[in-house]
């Protein structure tokens, strides 16, 4: 029964162990140096003191991440909205699975703008790989997120896999807490949004039944991130350029903070969230179907095309398709002087990029790779709507 397992390794605090822990965090040095960089005017004592009155997770996401989160989008986007709201029942938990572009911000913004509208936040999915020092797992198990534990031996993996799944399960039916995962392990570079098949079959490894009843219970629902300006699309150049001059590249923890920072930190241009439909409905179809890997890839298929047609479509993703694909089909949709200033955008970011001695091709190919960036949610929403799967337009 998940309700008699220990999920302690990987759970937010308990709300009777949030002050204890709260107590050592502000005294870690690394902690008070990450408060003053992203906020350079606190008097970090008064800080400490504001941390030290609150007494639960609800209470620190209301009073101190909320305001936090508001000046961050005040200061680094163009305005967040939401739309599909009407799709959540108040009362009811939920596994919000998202497209996946910044490390931090996905969920922090989703989690805002329920704040704003007065909708229980959910807990968060977090890979141990960003948890380079326990300070950060401390902040972030009393900021309700919990573990993903990754890159473990095949065996371990699966222990892990099982335990992960359990939690989601006792989250949602036993707590009654949303939670939020993004639907694959990592950021898709090109944005070319995917679930990943052994996600789902993760969240249906505990339940006791089969895939499609174990993933209703646990209340589906895909949510299209559409961020107008990527801060990181350099940095993800830049990894698809090392990576073709080595195959066996491999990024540092240096470039996990690095980009974390940039995400959180640099201009997003707009941003919208659309709430897609709860699946559990359509999952009904699923039960009876025995094929197992075809039950998986028939609700991977329901998550990508629930997110790909809520896609918010902006000026620069037509520029990036047409640019792309050298042609003007959609020339309607901007104007020469936003087409231009695109353009002049990709040459700057790219200028941006600390590789030593880019030849010409390999910047045309990071080009190519940003331009991918931009035009694929367009090409995606396009490809969904021409198919019927989608019902809102472009």
């Amino acid at each position: 029964m998940s309700n008699q397992i220990d999920f302690s390794d990987i759970a937010p605090f308990d709300d009777s162990q949030f002050q204890e822990k709260m107590a050592l965090l502000v005294k870690e040095p690394g902690f008070e140096h990450a408060v003053r960089y992203v906020m350079p005017n606190v008097n970090y004592d008064d800080f400490v003191k504001e941390l030290m009155s609150i007494s639960d997770k609800e209470s620190f996401q209301t009073k101190i991440m909320w305001p936090f989160l508001e000046m961050l989008a005040k200061k680094t986007s163009a305005g967040i909205t939401i739309g599909g709201l009407e799709n959540i029942n108040a009362d009811m938990a939920y596994t919000f699975i998202t497209n996946h572009r910044d490390i931090v911000l996905d969920a922090s913004f989703l989690n805002l703008c329920f704040l704003r509208n007065g909708i229980h936040t959910s807990e968060v999915a977090i890979g141990n790989n960003l948890l380079i020092y326990e300070w950060i797992t401390d902040l972030v198990k009393l900021n309700k997120s919990f573990i993903v534990k990754r890159n473990l031996r095949i065996t371990q993996a699966l222990e892990a896999a099982r335990h992960l799944s359990a939690y989601i399960h006792y989250a949602i039916n036993h707590k009654h807490e949303s939670v939020w995962i993004a639907q694959r392990e990592g950021r898709a570079k090109d944005s070319n949004d995917l679930t990943q098949e052994s996600l789902i079959k993760m969240l249906a490894l505990d339940g006791g039944k089969s895939i499609a009843s174990n993933i209703a219970s646990v209340n589906l629902v895909p949510v299209s991130i559409s961020y107008e300006y990527d801060p990181n699309d350099y940095l993800k150049a830049r990894e698809f350029l090392l990576k073709r001059l080595d195959p066996d590249f491999k990024k540092s923890q240096r470039d996990d903070l690095f980009s974390m920072e940039t995400g959180m930190l640099s201009f997003k241009g707009h941003i919208h969230f659309q709430v897609g439909r709860c699946l559990t409905p359509e999952l009904a179809d699923l039960v009876d179907v025995t094929d197992k890997a075809e039950v998986v890839k028939r609700i991977c298929s329901m998550v990508d095309s629930s997110i790909h047609s809520g896609y918010r479509i902006y000026p620069i993703n037509y520029i990036a398709y047409d640019l792309l694909e050298h042609t003007d089909a959609y020339v309607s949709n901007y104007t020469p002087e936003e087409k231009e200033g695109f353009v002049v955008y990709v040459e700057r970011q790219l200028d941006k990029v600390d590789v030593p001695d880019v030849s010409e091709p390999d910047r045309a190919y990071m080009r190519e790779m940003m331009y991918k960036m931009y035009a694929n949610p367009l090409r995606n929403k396009l490809h969904t709507l021409a198919e019927g799967a989608g019902n809102s337009k472009i």
